[in-house]
């Protein structure tokens, strides 16, 4: 089974959820370069307070503040733990970057076409207090307005309203769809198309991780 594994794809591409499943049922550490940056920007530290313009406006963190913080957290981990990489690499100096740390066995890349991503990440809602993302089409909350697991009132993160994301996905186009190219001539790229059940989906993931 692979052990290092890199998620690919664009914003709403599907790469959280099937990295957390592929977490709960084989015990990868899912490293989610989103996840830890917001949590930066929460607990106001000097990594957030950097990063948070270039979040809000859907432009790309620069590539020393993520290298530094993928870093520190693959030198906490124990050898031969396995890994997951969900948001990282986003560029080819990033993939560069991570592969004089560790041999990326596998690049598995979400294909999604450009207004199915609109849908989903414009209907997106996200509780302040748990973290738990709710979508008002596909994984509704009991009220809308509502978190089901803490209660706290839902919102918008800026970085899901319409403009900010047809511009990361224009990012996405420009910056990280080369890594598909990379990752490809290394004969290391498994591509599925992320439409369609979860589940289903994810059958395919564990065959490609196989």
């Amino acid at each position: 089974m692979k052990t290092k594994i890199v998620l690919l794809g664009p914003p709403g591409s599907g790469k959280g959820t099937q990295g957390e499943k592929l977490s709960e049922e084989f015990g990868y550490v899912r490293m989610s370069t989103g996840d830890m940056l917001r949590e930066a920007v929460r607990k106001g530290t000097d990594l957030g307070i950097k990063a948070k313009g270039y979040m809000d406006s859907g432009a790309l963190v620069p590539n020393d503040l993520i290298i530094n913080l993928m870093k520190e957290k693959i030198a906490s981990l124990a050898e031969g733990t396995g890994i997951i990489f969900d948001g990282f690499p986003r560029t080819v100096e990033q993939a560069d970057a991570l592969g004089e740390q560790i041999d990326v066995d596998l690049a598995l890349n979400l294909d999604v076409d450009d207004e199915e991503l609109v849908k989903r990440l414009t209907m997106r809602r996200s509780c302040p207090q748990c973290n738990a993302v709710y979508h008002l089409l596909y994984n509704k909350p009991q009220n809308e307005r509502f978190c089901d697991k803490c209660g706290s009132v839902l919102y918008q993160r800026d970085d899901d309203k319409e403009d900010t994301v047809r511009n990361r996905l224009k990012v996405y186009r420009e910056n990280t769809f080369p890594l598909i190219d990379y990752y490809d001539k290394k004969g290391k790229l498994v591509t599925i198309q992320g439409v369609g059940d979860i589940n289903e989906i994810f059958d395919k993931v564990k065959k490609a991780i196989q």
